[in-house]
C-alpha cells in the first residue's frame, strides 16, 4: 500500500453493493440476468421528473446551489417544519455520514441493532468509535436492548426503519419509549429510507409525532427508493436546528449535483405525488402477492414493510442465492443467515417465484 493510510482504514470492513445484472450473466453464461439485490425501484423514472432532468443537463457545466435552498424551502413547507431544520445531502447515508463527521470523536459509543444497514459499521470504524451492536429479536429491533446498551460514552443510536436487510419497522411508541430512556444528548437517528412503502398502522410520522418534544431525534429520508431517483443521490434528514446547523459545517463543497436538485424539486411538486401515489400502490400490491406466493412455496417470509422481502433460510442462505443467480436472478444474500430480495416488476416477480418453485425451502 502506498504511503500511510490510518490504521482504521487497513481493517476497515468495505460496504459491498449489489452484483450486477450484467456481471451475473457473464460469470453464468446467461443470455440476461435481472438484478433484484439493491432495492432500486424497478420503474422508470416519473415522465415529469424526467423531462426536468433532462431540461437541467444543460447546465451541467454550472456549480449547483451549495446550500439546496430551494429543496430545503420545498422540504420545510412539506413537513410544516422551519428552514433552518432541513438539511439536504448525498441521499439518506450522505446526511448520516456527516452526522458522524459532525458528533463521533475516537472512542465514543455508536449502538445500532444487527443485523442493519451494512454502513453502519464502516461509518463506526473510519471515526475509530465503538460500535455496540444489540441482537434483533425475531427479525425486529429490540429496542429495550438498545436502549440498555446506552452508556455515558454514547454519542449516537442508529435505527433503520424500515430495517434494512429484514423489512420491519419500529412503532412510534416503541420509538417513543426509546427516547424517554435515552439521555437527551444522544442522538436517535430514525432513518426512513423506505417511509413511502410502510402500512402499519402504528408508525405515525415522526417528523410530527417525535420531532416536536424529542429535539435530540433526527428523521433521515431519501428520494433513492420510492422516488426511483438512485443514480442521482439526493436524501435529507429533519430535526433541531441545532443538529441540522453541526451537519451543514461538515458538507463537502456542492455534494449534491444541480440534477439532483432539479429531480427532488420535480419530485415534490402535486402532479409528480400523484404519479408516486399510484407506482407505490402498485409496488404494494407486488409486495402482498409476492409474499403470498413465498409462503404458499413454504418459504419462511418475514412480513415486510419496504420494497423488498426476506427469507431468513440460516445456512442455506448462499446455496439459495447461487441457485436463483444460475437462473439469472441476482439477489442480496447474508450468509448464515438470509436472503433479501428486491422487488421488480411483476413479470420479474413472475420470474422469481417460478425460480424459487425449483428450489426446496427445507434445504
Amino acid at each position: 500500500m502506498i504511503g500511510r493510510p490510518r490504521a482504521a482504514v487497513a481493517g476497515l470492513p468495505e460496504y459491498k453493493p449489489g452484483r450486477s445484472a450484467a456481471q451475473a450473466a457473464a460469470e453464468h453464461d446467461l443470455a440476461e440476468a435481472i438484478k433484484l439485490a439493491s432495492n432500486e425501484n424497478a420503474n422508470d423514472p416519473l415522465p415529469s421528473v424526467a423531462a426536468a432532468v433532462a431540461e437541467a443537463a444543460l447546465g451541467m457545466n454550472r456549480y449547483p446551489d451549495h446550500r439546496c435552498m430551494e429543496v430545503r424551502e420545498a422540504l420545510a413547507g412539506r413537513h410544516g417544519v422551519g428552514l433552518d431544520q432541513v438539511t439536504v445531502g448525498s441521499g439518506s447515508v450522505g446526511v448520516l455520514q456527516q452526522l458522524f463527521a459532525a458528533y463521533v470523536d475516537p472512542g465514543d459509543e455508536v449502538v445500532y441493532p444487527w443485523r442493519s444497514f451494512e454502513v453502519h459499521p464502516v461509518f463506526c470504524a473510519t471515526s475509530a468509535a465503538r460500535a455496540v451492536t444489540v441482537p434483533l429479536a425475531d427479525h425486529a429491533f429490540d429496542l429495550d436492548g438498545v436502549a440498555a446498551a446506552v452508556t455515558d460514552r454514547t454519542k449516537i443510536v442508529v435505527l433503520s426503519t424500515p430495517n434494512n436487510p429484514t423489512g420491519t419497522v419500529c412503532t412510534t411508541a416503541e420509538l417513543l419509549r426509546l427516547l424517554a430512556a435515552v439521555p437527551d444528548d444522544v442522538i436517535v437517528v430514525i432513518d426512513e429510507a423506505y417511509r413511502e412503502f410502510v402500512t402499519d398502522p402504528a408508525v405515525a410520522d415522526p417528523v410530527e409525532a417525535i420531532l416536536p418534544s424529542h429535539p435530540n431525534a433526527l428523521v433521515l429520508r431519501t428520494f433513492s427508493k420510492a422516488y426511483g431517483l438512485a443514480n442521482l443521490r439526493v436524501g435529507y434528514g429533519v430535526g433541531h436546528p441545532g443538529i441540522i446547523g453541526a451537519l451543514d459545517k461538515v458538507a463537502l463543497p456542492f455534494i449534491v449535483s444541480g440534477i439532483a436538485q432539479i429531480a427532488a424539486l420535480a419530485s415534490l411538486v402535486p402532479q409528480a405525488a400523484a404519479e408516486l401515489a399510484e407506482r407505490v400502490a402498485g409496488i404494494l400490491a407486488e409486495r402482498d402477492r409476492v409474499n403470498a406466493a413465498m409462503a404458499a412455496q413454504g418459504w419462511p417470509v418475514v412480513p415486510s414493510q419496504a420494497n423488498f422481502v426476506y427469507l431468513p433460510v440460516g445456512e442455506g442462505a448462499m446455496d439459495l442465492f447461487v441457485r436463483l443467480e444460475r437462473q439469472g436472478l441476482v439477489t442480496r444474500p447474508f450468509e448464515g443467515e438470509g436472503v433479501r430480495i428486491s422487488l421488480g416488476t411483476p413479470a420479474q416477480n413472475d420470474r422469481l417465484l417460478a425460480a424459487l418453485g425449483t428450489c426446496d425451502p427445507k434445504q
